[in-house]
């Protein structure tokens, strides 16, 4: 699956916004993927996963015991992609402001793969790294449906990234003049009340 495809899949279901958002990671930006849109959609998701997992075999991480991602954006790709490579599909999820594998037993040095939806900072796929190497497990890889940092974000581990697609993202005080000028918005799900 190409860029052009992947990309095409999102802007059907709509979910290429354009606007002034604040991304989960407190950065600003004048488009947002929400992929929602996408997951809302079982035969898009499934594409999009299926090509994911093809893309994670040929990229050579080896043998898969688990898939894990972080909760919320991730349990759908997560469960979705972990359906074509024939692997449980666990999450993690945020207590006291922490990942942890709540609802789930992991053997020790099991080799888990990451799937998370998109990439920007990397900063849920370092927090997920953090929270399976305190289980004793071998992370293999991160693997994302897109990749916002277009390979720049530390993820802690190797990343498979079905596309990337490198959109402008900038620090509150920082913002070009034409972006400030319109109301923020905040469409993500991580600290909402």
């Amino acid at each position: 699956m190409t860029r052009d495809d992947v990309l095409s899949i999102f802007r059907d279901a709509g979910a290429i916004l354009e606007g002034h958002f604040i991304l989960t990671s407190g950065l600003r930006s004048p488009v947002f993927l929400q992929k929602a849109r996408v997951f809302m959609y079982p035969d898009k998701t499934e594409r999009l996963c299926k090509a994911l997992a093809e893309k994670i075999r040929a990229s050579g991480v080896g043998p898969i015991d688990f898939v894990v991602s972080p909760a919320v954006g991730g349990l759908i790709p997560g469960y979705e992609t972990a359906r074509h490579l024939g692997v449980p599909a666990m999450w993690v999820e945020r207590e006291g402001g922490k990942f942890r594998l709540r609802r789930f037993e992991m053997p020790r040095g099991a080799r888990v793969l990451i799937v998370e939806d998109i990439v920007t900072t990397g900063l849920s796929c370092r927090e997920t790294v953090e929270a399976l190497k305190d289980l004793g497990a071998t992370v293999v890889g991160v693997a994302c449906l897109i990749d916002r940092s277009a390979g720049e974000a530390d993820v802690a581990a190797p990343l498979v990234a079905l596309t990337d697609y490198k959109v402008p993202a900038y620090e509150a005080d920082n913002l070009p003049p034409e972006l400030a000028a319109i109301p923020a918005v905040k469409p993500g799900s991580r600290n909402l009340a």
